[in-house]
């Protein structure tokens, strides 16, 4: 997601969102209200389900409502995961590890990709 130089993020194309078997939009609600939201790429033979784009507003950031969020978007797409964050962005990375860990309880790998990009992996199906 990037900022646009007046401080509003960048719109994402989402066309292949409605039409890709693959690719699924979701919004994060707080009864009525629009909390944030995350896009999936889910599973092929080849690739495992991803976290593209994922995101709470400030308001409601800290209080619980991501990682519900998470957990139910992880129970929803069974099988690998593979979750990445940018280098400089330790609140996101501080999240997912936190997020990830108390999902799997613990088992997950996480390393660093070649440009420093943050990378946990797991897999729903070993979880006990």
């Amino acid at each position: 997601m990037a900022l646009e130089s007046k401080g509003s993020y960048k719109p994402f194309d989402l066309t292949d969102y409605w039409s890709s078997p693959n690719l699924h939009p979701f919004f994060i609600k707080k009864e009525d209200e629009l909390i944030g939201f995350a896009l999936v790429e889910s599973a092929t033979e080849i690739e495992p389900n991803a976290i593209l784009e994922f995101f709470i507003v400030r308001k409601y950031a800290g209080k619980g409502y991501g990682k519900m969020a998470a957990y139910e978007i992880f129970t929803l797409f069974p099988g690998k995961w593979f979750v990445t964050q940018i280098e400089k962005n330790y609140p996101a990375q501080a999240f997912w590890r936190s997020t990830i860990s108390k999902f799997t309880g613990g088992m997950f790998s996480e390393r660093y990709d070649e440009n420093r990009k943050s990378i946990q992996e797991f897999d729903t199906n070993l979880l006990v």
